[in-house]
């Protein structure tokens, strides 16, 4: 019995949870208690387990881990040892609470892998993914805070025939992104979209929905609500399955995607473009490389003055293949905007 509770590189075992808001009529409905719901004794249960398992992420001790993991988990454990070596000095210091509680009751399900919804509590929150098999489950989410990089740990925990609580699958997610946490960004996002500042506004909902969402497959009124309104304002220039194509100092730029990352610290839009050959021959020689990767700073900036507001500066990589050819990121100060104009070829999908 295991859980893939999978968005980005922290990801424990190989069960694909889909998204709660894509519910599917074949779904299985169970049943759900939450935290207020449990007796005394579940929730001292699932919170010492919880915490017991963060407390050896704090340490290491991953032959702990893997003693008090299902035996699928146990059995290809790189996935778990990697994660944890990758949390660990996240939240060595860190202060460890356990912020909610559920327990899934999918013992009436069919056997075989089915799509299952729990419906948690008032206002309903939807848990929604495909169970292995009939059984008992919980899910534990955890905060680490009082550091650097704040997280929020998800543990789905599985009920053995013998009554032991194992550990199915685990996710962790940043709690804050460039010192400002979910609800920062959601009404970052509202004010920037009542202003027509539709580009910052997307990417500061996205952000928000990042830090705010525990888990691909957890839905609310509240995480509804919050696509609902990104889905409002996104931009039909961005690059998608169709490249964004713009003109900046006579040459014909192609972006394939535009994202944000706070690798350097700060908040910056993440840039993608492919060169065609002619460009990418004028990257080799780092004057020349630097002064295209520029003027697709300015190019952006031109068409997109309201992007200096939202971000730090702008990392601009020139791709080839699976490779970069060349990278950059200028504080938004350091990049000329200048007056020449932008012809800009928007990107047609529809979203």
């Amino acid at each position: 019995m295991i859980f893939n509770l999978a968005r980005g590189r922290n990801v424990l075992g190989a069960l694909l949870l889909a998204c709660a808001w894509n519910l599917v009529p074949a779904a299985y409905a169970a049943s759900c208690a939450t935290q207020s719901q449990m007796t005394p004794a579940e929730r001292e249960t699932f919170s010492r387990t919880a915490e017991t398992i963060l407390s050896d992420v704090q340490t290491g001790n991953v032959d702990n881990i893997r003693g008090i993991s299902v035996p699928a988990v146990a059995a290809d454990f790189k996935g778990m040892s990697d994660s944890v070596a990758h949390l660990r000095p996240l939240v060595q210091t860190a202060t460890i609470t356990v912020d909610n509680l559920y327990i899934l009751d999918a013992t009436g399900n069919p056997l075989g892998e089915t799509r299952t919804d729990f419906y948690c509590g008032s206002p309903v929150v939807v848990w929604s993914f495909p169970i292995p098999s009939p059984g008992m489950y919980a899910v534990a989410i955890v905060h680490a805070t009082g550091v650097q990089h704040p997280q929020q740990v998800t543990i789905i925990l599985s009920k053995t025939p013998d009554n032991r609580w194992l550990v199915a699958g685990m996710v962790d997610r940043a709690m804050t992104a460039a010192g400002h946490d979910g609800l920062w960004y959601w009404v970052s996002a509202r004010k920037y979209a009542q202003t027509k500042m539709d580009w910052d506004a997307w990417f500061y909902y996205r952000l928000a929905t990042t830090l705010l969402d525990p888990l691909d497959s957890l839905a609310s009124p509240n995480l509804t609500k919050l696509h609902q309104e990104a889905d409002q304002i996104h931009p039909q220039d961005l690059p998608g399955t169709v490249p964004m194509t713009f003109y900046a100092d006579g040459e014909l730029i192609t972006v394939s995607t535009v994202d944000t990352t706070t690798a350097l610290g700060g908040l910056d839009l993440d840039v993608h473009y492919k060169p065609d050959t002619t460009q990418a021959a004028q990257l080799q020689d780092p004057a020349g490389a630097r002064k295209q990767v520029t003027a697709v700073m300015s190019g952006l900036l031109r068409m997109h003055p309201e992007l200096q507001r939202a971000f730090h500066g702008i990392w601009v990589h020139a791709d080839q293949g699976t490779g970069s050819l060349f990278a950059l990121e200028l504080p938004m100060d350091q990049i000329a905007t200048g007056t020449p104009q932008v012809s800009v070829f928007p990107n047609q999908n529809s979203h």
